[in-house]
């Protein structure tokens, strides 16, 4: 099949409907005093996404704890429901996932559901594992620019799966087109190392017959916590968090529980919080060997990381430093960070240059900053960034996630007040995001 590209949609205005049990799409937002407290960061995003695709391959109640109230984690929940899978929150925050046989299963993930979240590419390779057939429209979520896919569908391909676009759906079959045939385990190299695409390989080949080495893999945290939970499924998966994975293909899975490991990105941003307030502020989740790379960073800004027994926690006292940033896969810098850096630097002495090196077209709210004060240029795939002492309040627009979560902590160091549009946006990766500022001591309301 000849898909090279993948361009993201939904990134500024999802479609009519999504609007989630959120409340209002407008933050308020003032500055203030210096914020200090504790706070938790929360399961992470980009790992029970994942972990509840895999669900997908053991028949039986799967139960997963620690996992974020966010939109994109009830767009998963939808999604798994219209696959056939049963999916509750208990009073606790459990996640209890009851899968069906692999007869019951519906392998096809509808449109209006994978428009709105790039993430649910990864019950692909679940679905060819388990039923040997999927139908999936292709994705959308967060635009940042052009996304491979081809990394998925080359994989899954080479153990043995014939892709056909039809009429805009992306239709896979194993075992010559009548969804009965197996996967069968293979040498995989991938030209970079994307973390979904590691994510869709590793759950696909837990199944397959054989085994399966997946060379040059993401090395992130999340890939490490799939991978425990599917051992502790029974696959047999070795070498996860680092670049060379193998996977032993075994006959069945068996449910399990685990417990999701703490956001990192959401633990960045309340650190860069107290960075740009001058504030005092512990994240008790947090954890150090997930962030050691951006640590590095606030460092060299300013912004003091200590671990003690409480969590980890940051401070500064006076102005931040200038200092270049690159964006790098893991252990180096997210580019999830990238706006949130940019929004410290821009208040920062001195001039910074910070380049993105893993999507093209995450810039977008950049051009609010700018409403806002702030003294930022794009060269290319290049930042150039003037420190202001002080940025000016305005109205603006939460483009995406990260960029939402940037122009909302911008609003805390800029005189006057901000009104962000589009709160939705932060909703998808931050639970009660206005509600644990307040909690710090930020002036920030939604309405």
């Amino acid at each position: 099949m000849n898909r090279s590209y993948l361009s993201g949609g939904g990134g500024s205005d999802p479609p009519r409907g999504t609007e989630r049990a959120g409340g209002p799409d407008r933050l308020l937002i003032r500055a203030g005093e210096p914020l200090a407290g504790v706070v938790r960061a929360g399961g992470a995003k980009n790992s029970a996404l994942k972990l509840m695709a895999a669900c997908l391959l053991a028949e039986g109640r799967h139960v997963l704890r620690n996992v974020p109230r966010i939109t994109d984690v009830e767009i998963m929940t939808e999604m798994l429901t219209a696959l056939g899978v049963s999916v509750r929150r208990e009073r606790g925050g459990d996640l209890l996932i009851d899968t069906p046989p692999a007869e019951s299963l519906s392998p096809e993930a509808p449109y209006e559901l994978v428009e709105r979240m790039r993430a649910s590419v990864v019950v692909l390779g679940p679905l060819l594992a388990r039923c040997g057939c999927a139908r999936l429209s292709m994705p959308g979520g967060d635009d940042f620019g052009s996304r491979p896919i081809d990394f998925h569908l080359n994989g899954l391909g080479a153990m043995g799966t014939r892709f056909e676009m039809r009429h805009g759906y992306i239709q896979g079959d194993v075992g010559g087109g009548e969804g009965l045939g197996k996967l069968v385990g293979t040498r995989l190299v991938l030209e970079y190392p994307s973390h979904t695409a590691t994510d869709n390989l590793m759950m696909a080949a837990v199944l397959a017959k054989g085994t399966t080495v997946i060379e040059n893999a993401a090395r992130e945290p999340e890939v490490q916590d799939l991978a425990a939970y599917l051992n502790q499924m029974g696959a047999r998966v070795r070498g996860a968090g680092t670049s060379h994975i193998e996977v032993e293909g075994v006959d069945a899975l068996a449910p399990a529980s685990h417990t999701v490991i703490p956001d990192r990105v959401v633990s960045g941003t309340f650190f860069v919080a107290a960075g740009l307030t001058g504030g005092d502020v512990v994240v008790e989740d947090a954890r150090f060997d997930h962030m050691e790379m951006l640590i590095r960073k606030l460092s060299a800004m300013g912004v003091e990381v200590l671990q003690t027994a409480e969590g980890l926690r940051a401070r500064a006292t006076g102005r931040l430093r200038a200092v270049d940033v690159a964006t790098l896969p893991f252990p180096g810098v997210a580019t999830d960070y990238k706006p949130l850096l940019v929004t410290m630097l821009a208040v920062a002495d001195g001039v910074s240059i910070v380049t993105e090196n893993l999507f093209e077209g995450r810039f977008r709210y950049i051009d609010e900053l700018r409403r806002m004060g702030g003294d930022i240029r794009t060269e290319g795939h290049h930042v150039v960034i003037r420190g202001v002492p002080r940025l000016s309040g305005a109205r603006v627009r939460a483009p995406d996630i990260r960029g939402g979560a940037a122009l909302a902590l911008a609003g805390l160091v800029a005189d006057g007040e901000t009104e962000l549009l589009g709160a939705r946006h932060i909703d998808r990766g931050y639970e009660d995001f206005a509600g644990k500022l307040r909690a710090l001591g930020a002036q920030v309301e939604r309405s």
